[in-house]
């Protein structure tokens, strides 16, 4: 009868870094006590299945093992003995990882059969329970946490071969158009380039660009056709998977998020430039980090790169209850302005009174410049993601000097502003990129942290976040255009 041995614990480590160890067939000589050296057979990769591992034990003992499956999707591999001078028969094992719910640690399940010859069924229990999985638990736990896996194989940070793609779900668009275009795919992830780091991403930031690209309103950002689909996404967060040449300062396993010029964040698995990614603090979850990135920087430069808010300041923002509009609310109240905001309906006015919005306005028409007026005589500053429909409404709650920020054109395209119209109460006009506020070294690191010691102090609030799977972006997108969305929407992998 086949013996059967199960065992099971959590390594205080994110999935990303124990798996990048332990795909590695050959790298238990690493960081497992028992063995005294291995090596793998032929010219084989220590991750190809069918290589063969040949290692001698410190007892003594030696084993060749065959790797027999391999899924980095399931973090999961099957391995067999080939040959041994351990009286172990047919000996399969599996060994599992799955992230723990916070997404910081791994649970790790290594189970294997065997036959044993008569009356030491016992022994070699004890022994591969024992003296292989129990103390590999151990053994790895310590080299990770002496930081052994961020110095093997030299400069690189992670034993998964620059050369090997590994495959990924993603969203792409083959056709511009509503939000049934994007449709689920699967794919590959490519290894990481010179300068690059590959992320496998746990939350995906929706933003309004996106739905701009999927109708085809910016084409040379996002080029779609059947053959070569799109992917939308500018932002999203995750685990260092690895890194490329001349990349440093991040590690397997290391929580970061990016923000880059370049759409393709809707997938699994993506490498972006290292000078896109920033490191996420303990205290911020993967969901929020997605949520806040590029909608917290942009407010951040919002209020005080262009508009310059200060104590006094009339400000009048635009769907207060959005993702950037609840952000934009709490941070100029901070600030000393006297803030305005529209919203479409009560519920979400309710939202943006209490992130900071004493004047809300409830209007699904375009109509508020009375409103405005009646609230505070005319606003400094307008900061506009509706565009077209609202724009004499927008010049009409505009005091003399004001500043009209265009953020966006939900309604469609603004049309141009004549020298004139801006003229008549000496009006300013800006419409700004993100990136460009980020495109300096460090500015993007020096940005997000900003960021978090807001949310840190209490400046702003936790985002209201709505969460859609990645093969439910259709649907989000549905819900970010219907105008009955609060807060941020992002996708979970």
């Amino acid at each position: 009868m086949l013996q059967k041995v199960v065992r099971s614990t959590v390594i205080d480590a994110p999935i990303e870094r124990v798996w990048a160890v332990l795909r590695d067939f050959n790298s238990h000589a690493e960081w497992h006590a028992v063995v005294e050296s291995s090596r793998i057979e032929g010219n084989d990769r220590g991750d190809q299945v069918g290589c063969v591992r040949s290692f001698t034990l410190k007892d003594g003992n030696r084993i060749r093992e065959q790797l027999l499956t391999l899924s980095d999707n399931d973090h999961k591999s099957t391995y067999c003995i080939v040959e041994a001078t351990l009286p172990l028969q047919r000996y399969v094992a599996t060994l599992t990882l799955k992230p723990v719910t916070d997404g910081r640690r791994t649970f790790w399940h290594w189970e294997s059969t065997f036959g044993t010859p008569p009356g030491r069924e016992r022994e070699l229990r004890e022994t591969v329970a024992q003296g292989v999985y129990e103390a590999g638990f151990v053994n790895l736990r310590r080299y990770l946490q002496q930081g052994g896996d961020l110095h093997r194989g030299g400069n690189t940070t992670s034993s998964l071969p620059r050369a090997l793609p590994v495959s990924t779900r993603r969203v792409g668009v083959s056709h511009y158009g509503g939000p049934d275009v994007l449709q689920p795919q699967s794919g590959e992830a490519a290894a990481p380039r010179a300068g690059e780091v590959r992320i496998q991403q746990r939350a995906i930031g929706i933003n309004f660009i996106d739905v701009y690209l999927r109708r085809g309103w910016i084409p040379s950002m996002l080029p779609v056709s059947g053959e070569s689909p799109g992917v939308p996404g500018m932002e999203a967060a995750g685990g260092v998977l690895d890194v490329g040449e001349n990349v440093h300062g991040f590690f397997a396993g290391d929580r970061v998020a990016y923000l880059g010029p370049v759409p393709g964040a809707y997938c699994g698995v993506r490498s972006v430039p290292a000078e896109w990614v920033v490191r996420l603090p303990p205290a911020i979850e993967d969901d929020v980090a997605a949520a806040l990135l590029l909608k917290g920087i942009t407010a951040d430069y919002l209020l005080h790169d262009l508009g310059r808010v200060q104590r006094g300041t009339r400000i009048l923002v635009h769907a207060a209850a959005g993702g950037v509009g609840l952000l934009l609310c709490a941070w100029a109240r901070h600030l000393g302005a006297t803030v305005v905001g529209t919203v479409s309906s009560e519920a979400k006015a309710r939202v943006a009174r209490d992130h900071g919005c004493e004047h809300v306005i409830v209007t699904r028409d375009y109509r508020f410049a009375d409103a405005v007026q009646h609230a505070c005589g005319g606003v400094d500053l307008l900061i506009d993601g509706l565009g077209e429909a609202a724009r004499d409404e927008n010049l009409a709650s505009l005091a003399s000097r004001g500043h009209w920020i265009s953020l966006g054109q939900a309604s469609g395209a603004l049309t141009a502003l004549s020298s004139d119209t801006l003229g008549a109460k000496s009006l300013s006009f800006s419409r700004p990129v993100v990136f460009d506020y980020v495109s300096a070294p460090g500015q993007l690191a020096d940005r997000a942290q900003r960021v978090w010691n807001a949310l840190a102090d209490g400046v702003i609030k936790r985002p209201v976040i709505e969460r859609f799977s990645l093969e439910s972006a259709a649907q989000a997108h549905a819900r970010l255009e219907s105008r009955g969305s609060v807060g941020a929407l992002v996708l979970v992998t």
